[in-house]
Order: C-alpha cells, then structure tokens, then sequence
C-alpha cells in the first residue's frame, strides 16, 4: 500500500531523475576587457555600454568583465597578453601600434592634420581607417572600431602661449615616433611615460607637463598637479577597439554576429559622448581654478601650426608618404 510517505519518496526520486536527465546547462562565454583609463572616460562608458549590449543581445551567453584604469595590464603590456589570449578584447590609443610595427597608425599622431570630428569620419569611416584595421591581422589582431576621445591640450607648471614656452621642458608622451618629433619640434624633452604613471610623474616633478584631451586629464586629476594649460586642440588621441583574432574568428557565429552588433551601437554611443564629455571636464577644471587655461589667439595658433606642421613631412618615410597623401586627400588637403 501506497502511503503519503512512499508517495512522497516516489515523487522525489520522479524530480530527481528528471533534474538528472536535463542538459547541463552552459557557463557564458567569459571574454576580458581591458583598458587603461576611467570608467567615466569617453572609452570607459563605451565598454560598459558594450558590456551591456553584449551581454542582453546574446540572452547571457556571453559575460563581459571591464577591467579599467590598468587593473590588469599597464600600457606596454596590454597588446602583448591580447596576443597571447590573457585578455579577449582592448581599446588601446592608435599610437600604441607603431612599437607593435604597424607604425602607419601614427598618421593619428601628426599634429594639426584633423582640425574637426568631421574629419575624423572621413579618416576613420573612410577606405584609410579601414586599411589601417586590416594591417593588424598579420599580428593575430582583428580590429573592430574606432572610438574617439577628443582633441589634445597642452599643460605644464608654466605658460604655453607660444612654442619657445617649450624649450627644455620635460613632456610626458606616448610611445610614439611621431609624438617625439613633436616635443622635439617645440624644443621640449619627450619622456615616454605608462598612462597610469603620469599623475605621480607630474606631482613629483619626473615630468614637467603633458598632452591630453579633457577628458583623461581631469578623470586621472592631472589638473590638480598642473598649473597651466592650452586650449591648442593640437593633436588627436582615439581608440581602436580591438580583439585576439583566433579568439573572434573561433566565435559561434551568430555570437559573433551578436557581438558586432553591440560593438556598432556601442561605437556609435561612445563616438557621441566624446565631444561633450571633453567640454563637460573642462569646464569641470576650469570650475576647479587649479589650472589656468589659454586660449590660442589666431596669431598664437599660426605659431603653433608653423612650428609643428613639419613633422608631417620629417616623419613621411616612417608612416608611409602615400597614406599621407591618402588621408590629405579624404580630407581636402593640399
């Protein structure tokens, strides 16, 4: 006979059963985005808006872990682990490409070469940027998108109205050719310095001053170590949003396809915030009254051009005269 604890036995072993015979289901997909600056950088909310589309396009097949701020890997070691699959996915500075021998991407780094964001489009939408992109798979790199930051300003602990203010002065710079021949031009030192170091570097004195977009100098709080600063919108500092390329091409393809969405709308969103988080953290700055801005006069800006504009044609054999003329050429140039 059949009592209600039999019953319950039976129903239990039934559920047990039942539960055994399922599919176990999945882990997610885990893939590691690293980068170097705040969250509340221009490239920090793109990833996390990538994260988020990732993760709700693909139902939670896919995790997305942001590491900011260099909590996995400093400047000169980030390509290097995405090489090796220690990390999936980076958005590391154009400039980083050039010591990983795809130095073409340091047409980016040529002051006064792109006075706009209409420009940029031209450069990054157009068949230059897509070139670019392409020159990474012989390096197990699959590129994915350009996101912006902004336009660079100078500062130091001393006026920078005109280029003699640079003579001698120690400035902090990427790893870049390009960026040296500009220091250089302005009669300043370039020291090559891991972004997560410039904040010490500048408070002790290692360094006298730098160049950056709002963003990253108010974020990192470069301000509060820096007296002066220029509003010479010299240069450009942007991102390519980068993966290990077996990783990417090994994807389920409609994983991927997943992903590629998330990382188009992620691009567009993080390419639109980028103006307005620069004009956002300089005022920000100026609120602060640590630093005193300057802005360059017509006369001051000729100045700047004149000074700078020859590296251009001093760095034409290391970026490739060609591309030069390419890009001079999408953007109206003579």
């Amino acid at each position: 006979m059949l009592t209600r604890r039999n019953l319950a036995r039976i129903a239990g072993a039934a559920v047990i059963a039942f539960c055994a015979a399922l599919p176990a289901l999945a882990e997610p997909l885990v893939i590691k985005f690293s980068h170097v600056v705040a969250p509340d950088t221009p490239k920090g909310k793109g990833a996390d808006k990538f994260k988020e589309l990732a993760e709700s396009y693909t139902n939670g097949a896919v995790k997305i872990e942001v590491y900011p701020n260099s909590q996995l890997y400093k400047d000169k070691e980030e390509l290097e682990a995405l090489q090796l699959g220690a990390v999936q996915m980076l958005a590391p500075s154009l400039a980083k490409f050039g010591p990983l021998g795809v130095q073409q991407f340091e047409l980016f780094d040529l002051p006064y070469l792109m006075g706009s964001y209409d420009d940029l489009r031209k450069i990054t939408d157009g068949e230059v940027g897509q070139s670019l992109l392409a020159k990474l798979e012989d390096k197990g790199i699959k590129g994915l998108a350009y996101w912006d930051n902004g336009f660079k300003i100078m500062s130091a602990n001393s006026p920078l109205r005109t280029p003699d203010d640079f003579l001698g002065l120690k400035m902090r710079i990427q790893s870049s050719k390009i960026l040296e021949a500009e220091m250089q031009a302005l009669g300043a030192v370039p020291q090559v310095l891991a972004f997560s170091e410039v904040y010490q570097a500048l408070q002790t004195g290692v360094v006298d001053g730098t160049e950056n977009p709002p963003s990253n100098m108010y974020t990192q709080k470069m301000h509060e170590v820096q007296k002066h600063a220029t509003l010479s919108n010299h240069g450009y500092l942007g991102y390519a949003v980068i993966v290990n390329k077996a990783f990417w091409e090994g994807l389920d393809p409609e994983i991927r396809a997943d992903l590629e969405k998330a990382m188009k709308e992620a691009t567009e969103y993080a390419n639109s915030i980028a103006k307005q988080e620069n004009d956002n953290a300089l005022e920000a700055m100026k609120a602060a009254g640590t630093t005193e801005f300057h802005e360059l006069s017509e006369d001051e800006r000729a100045e700047w051009v004149e000074a700078l504009r020859p590296v251009h044609e001093e760095m034409s054999d290391r970026i490739g005269p060609d591309l030069i003329k390419q890009a001079y050429a999408a953007l109206g140039m003579e």
